[in-house]
């Protein structure tokens, strides 16, 4: 349903609404833009001075429901069916017949023949001289909020056709086809652009342009595939641009050379480097050049494959480029970041002005006609390229580094050693790039590999997948994917290599073929090509000896370091992160049909543990379709318990993971059972209690059932089924001095378990809060993690483990209890219990979500506070907050500061205002004079006027509340404190921060005194 709709509209309402559509400006802007929330805040403050109080989203609503229905009577008309009416067709009809379509339908059809023919046939009752429609179109043209005026992003049906008209002039296509560096063509487009009256900059040109090229090759190769169902506005001008043959393109290439701009000319006359034409000095548009050079003999290349795209090219098997008789030489760029407007024909032209069709150059002068462009040269330093990402995956193929990476949680050092052979390779990348790179192909492997699942069938495709599927899942590399991408890769970073050999021609490849050896013609350089092929072997093999003394080297650096990393909590941040061995490993988990079990670990009442062989420091919780009560005195089959169970517990221990929990789950594996890291459970039942019901009735008789505890009530009971888990106390737990995978259980480890309890208590109690069900009581367990040596929430969170009482009323219980209190078990019985468990499961998957919206904007008085900024967005991202920068001066400009929030009330969604301004703070007391939101300071303060500066946040005049913090991080938990109070994930979020804060304290003083004795 349409975002602000349900709320019903009166009848002088409607025929407000009808009297401002009617009008000519807004019916003519409603019909030629895509983006048209700036029309409908104007509706809205039109319909406000009318007496109507309806916010821009219940009118965009209205305006939908009202069109939908008229075009279903006038279709029923149109086909006979006169009994269809509805209130108001007649002022409809009038509005909307006047709505021209034809133009609409030029760009690529997407105005149905239905619809067209519904708003150009006139009507039979109009054609009888029905009364006219109650309002009558204003005279009075209106102001209306364009699009642009909401940000400039999002671009009218004019302005696209003014665009594709500029791009539709050859010259500028010929700029465009034959240079990689563009800013300067795009400058060109937006300054002609505002010559048609459009304002729009260089960069929002050049997005759109990759925008609708991106579009039309989508769609045109769904076309040539045989799939007619997706179409696009302008198909048709584009294709008269892009659509051309490339047979086409080949037969004029040599015509074309002439007509060339003079830049490539002097490109072409040049000896020692390439200079590419447009802005050199500017990083927004370069794209990054890789420094890899692959060894290639091209014999021959058709004029068609010359001009042929580069996505085509791409994607070209081996055996026709080989066929090839002419040699060539090009510049490999990264797909990743290469400029889209090099996509057709960027390395082509290259080739061609070096090397004519009919001319060889000899190998010892080839070097004096390619200056290699490193990632360092062009400073961007930030895109991989295809070798760069094939060499990091090769070194975290070595079974070595793969364990410690799953080993350790603090890895600077396995990274900094990562750089360093990356660097032995030519690849210049510090150790945070590195592990950046590292977890985006972990991410998107394992977002692909989630995806797949539910769908059932893969859909998405990334690089390199089968290499990180290897990995990830411990089989070895196959030879066939880097036998010769190695040896390409190391040659290059032989600096004195290259350097007598000269720079070689490349063959560009498909990411996933495989690469096969390439015969080099047979010239007068065969000699140095030798002498290249013998040396490149010998720095192969001086590297793989090196791999050995490194690793041996770094497996002892990790022995001294382990216990370092791999102590108990040991920073705040700690706590947000899963065990990373379990999580690492269990990542790359087979699928559920191919998980090998181990033997069976431990069997309770409802569940079974199994070893999993393929994941070490990991486990399977396997649920059972079986329901117990009072020590399985009672116990009964339930069918579909295990699934209902398992589903209950996974959304639990996600929602307190995402919070920052520290618990044991790894993933879900299947509808019965999920993954866990191996645990040595601690053998006590810890209870949170809220309010005063079952056992706790019978142990503290006087209680009343109702009472609630404040703070809850903490309880733990000793897991003995003989004795029927007698409640002990924190004493009695610390003098048992248990010991759990070498953890030894003190009066630290009990405060633990006991703040975490409560914690872990109160979250899923805020939680359930807005499915208005209240989390009576709570019973959780911990264990040791085997691998980390880590105190984490573990076992199992169900409807076994609380009582859930809907509104608050015990009669209408959902939890185990129901069960409990059956005199008799039938199977009528049983299925009411059943019912109980699945609406728990359902209403549990909506825990993960939140109805409630919120963002926090900062306002900064200029760009040099921006790294200020940053910090504070940066910490609003770790609450799940929205945070947007803005720049305005309260001084400087008050009319746009008091402008830009109003753009923040107006559409309804809560905002906090963060006032960064230094020096003279108006920012902040404007902003809290101005807007009831609430307002923040968080002044940048300078180290010479700090002090005195200070005071402009500080001291306000009366009426204004506008609290001061000078931190960053402050800001942003300010602003998740007010969210936090509709919003139980990010106060989910403040409360695990609350805990990890503690727990890290407490930590340090356990350390602190163990080193005093």
């Amino acid at each position: 349903m349409e975002s602000g709709a349900g709320k019903h509209w009166t009848e002088e309402e409607v025929k407000a609404l009808l009297s401002i559509w009617s009008e000519k400006s807004i019916r003519k802007q409603l019909h030629g833009t895509l983006r048209n929330k700036g029309i409908f805040i104007y509706i809205a403050k039109r319909l406000q001075e009318l007496g109507v109080c309806r916010d821009w989203k219940q009118c965009r609503a209205k305006y939908k429901n009202l069109k939908y229905e008229y075009r279903t009577v006038k279709y029923a008309r149109n086909s006979g069916d006169a009994t269809k009416t509805m209130k108001f067709f007649h002022d409809l009809d009038a509005i909307l017949r006047c709505e021209p379509v034809a133009h609409l339908a030029e760009g690529n059809g997407r105005c149905s023949s239905t619809e067209a023919r519904l708003n150009a046939s006139p009507t039979a009752d109009s054609s009888q001289g029905n009364p006219p429609p109650a309002v009558e179109a204003s005279k009075t043209p209106a102001f209306i909020p364009t699009v642009a005026n909401e940000g400039g992003k999002h671009w009218t049906v004019n302005e696209v056709r003014a665009l594709i008209h500029i791009w539709s002039d050859k010259n500028i296509q010929q700029q465009l086809e034959g240079t990689v560096r563009n800013k300067r063509i795009f400058e060109q487009v937006a300054a002609r652009l505002q010559k048609f009256g459009i304002d729009r900059d260089w960069k929002q040109c050049r997005t759109k342009y990759k925008n609708l090229k991106h579009e039309y090759k989508s769609i045109k190769n769904g076309q040539d595939s045989g799939s007619t169902s997706r179409s696009m506005k302008f198909f048709n001008e584009l294709d008269a641009i892009l659509g051309h043959s490339t047979m086409e393109q080949a037969s004029k290439s040599d015509n074309e050379e002439s007509e060339r701009p003079p830049e490539w000319t002097e490109a072409k006359s040049g000896k020692d480097s390439i200079e590419i034409p447009g802005d050199t000095g500017e990083e927004d548009s370069v794209s990054n050049l890789s420094e890899d050079l692959q060894v290639a003999d091209i014999k021959k290349v058709s004029d068609s494959e010359i001009a042929e795209d580069e996505e085509d090219f791409s994607n070209s098997t081996l055996a026709a480029l080989e066929a090839t008789q002419i040699k060539k030489e090009t510049i490999d760029i990264d797909d990743d970041s290469i400029s889209s407007t090099s996509e057709d024909r960027s390395c082509t032209p290259l080739a061609k002005q070096i090397v004519g069709t009919d001319n060889h150059i000899p190998l010892e002068e080839a070097q004096n006609h390619f200056k290699v462009i490193t990632v360092n040269d062009t400073g961007a330093g930030k895109h991989w390229s295809d070798n760069e990402v094939r060499a990091l995956i090769n070194i975290w193929s070595d079974e070595k580094i793969q364990q410690m990476l799953e080993g350790a949680t603090r890895n600077k050092e396995i990274f900094e050693e990562i750089a360093r052979r990356l660097m032995k390779c030519g690849i210049d990348r510090d150790w945070k790039q590195c592990r950046t790179k590292y977890k985006n192909l972990k991410y998107e492997y394992r977002a692909l590999q989630k995806e797949n699942e539910h769908l059932g069938n893969p859909r998405r495709k990334m690089r390199f997948y089968d290499e990180v599927d290897c990995i990830l899942r411990r089989q070895p590399l196959g030879p066939s994917g880097w036998g010769c991408e190695s040896s390409s890769l190391l040659s290059v970073s032989v600096g004195d290599v290259t350097a007598n050999t000269g720079s070689l021609g490349i063959k560009r490849k498909t990411w996933n073929d495989e690469m096969s050896p390439i015969p080099l013609k047979k010239s007068a350089s065969e000699n140095t090509i030798f002498q290249f092929q013998k040396l490149l072997t010998e720095r192969v093999n001086t590297v793989t000896e090196g791999k050995k003394l490194l690793l041996e080297r770094l497996c002892k650096q990790e022995e001294m370091q382990d216990l370092n990393r791999t102590q108990l909590y040991a920073h705040p941040s700690a706590m947000q992160q899963v065990p990373v061995a379990a999580a690492a490993v269990a990542a790359m988990a087979p699928a559920a049909s191919e998980l090998k079990l181990g033997k069976k670990v431990n069997e309770g009442k409802t569940k079974e543990v199994y070893e999993l062989p393929d994941i070490p420091g990991c486990v399977l919780m396997q649920s059972k379709d079986q329901i117990t009560a009072g020590n399985a005195a009672r116990k009964d089959r339930m069918e579909g318990k295990a699934a209902i169970s398992n589903t209950t517990t996974s959304c639990v221990f996600q929602l307190l993971q995402e919070a920052g929990i520290k618990t044991a789950f790894v993933r879900k594996q299947s509808d019965t059972a999920f993954i866990a890291a191996h645990c040595e459970m601690i053998p006590i039942e810890w209870v949170c209690r809220r309010i005063a019901t079952g056992s706790f009735l019978k142990r503290n008789p006087g209680v009343k059932e109702g009472y609630k505890f404040y703070p809850p009530k903490i309880e733990m009971f000793y897991k003995d089924d003989a004795n029927n888990d007698p409640q002990w106390s924190e004493e009695q737990l610390i003098e048992a001095k248990f010991s759990f995978a070498g953890l030894t259980i003190g009066k630290t480890e009990v405060d633990i378990m006991a703040r975490s309890t409560q914690a872990i208590f109160e979250i899923l109690e805020k939680s359930w809060q807005p499915q208005n069900c209240t989390l009576v009581d709570l019973k959780i367990e911990f264990g040791v993690n085997i691998l980390t040596k880590e105190i984490v929430l573990a076992d199992v969170i169900d409807n076994d483990s609380w009582r859930l009482w809907p509104s608050g009323d015990r009669s209408q219980q959902k939890d185990k209890q129901s069960y409990r209190d059956l005199k008799e078990v039938t199977p009528e019985a049983l299925q009411m219990v059943k019912r109980n468990f699945e609406w728990v499961a359902e209403r549990v998957e909506l825990l993960l979500k939140t109805k409630s919206q919120g963002r926090v904007v900062v306002l900064m008085g200029s760009t040099s506070d921006l790294g200020h900024c940053e910090k504070i967005k940066k910490a609003c991202a770790t609450f799940g907050i929205p945070c947007e920068l803005r720049v305005t001066s309260a001084h400087k400009g008050p009319d746009e500061t008091l402008r830009i929030k109003a753009e923040y009330e107006g559409d309804g969604i809560p905002t906090v205002f963060v006032a960064v301004a230094g020096r003279s703070n108006g920012l902040g007391p404007v902003m809290s004079g101005n807007t009831a939101y609430p307002v923040v300071n968080c002044p940048p303060l300078s180290s010479d006027w700090g002090a005195q500066d200070v005071w402009s946040s500080l001291r306000l005049p009366s009426g204004l509340g506008c609290p001061t913090t000078l931190s960053p991080e402050g800001a942003a938990q300010f602003a998740a404190q007010i969210f936090g109070l509709n919003n139980h994930l990010v106060w989910a979020k403040l409360r695990s921060n609350m805990l990890n804060t503690w727990i890290s304290l407490k930590q340090a003083d356990k350390k602190l005194r163990e080193c005093t004795l």
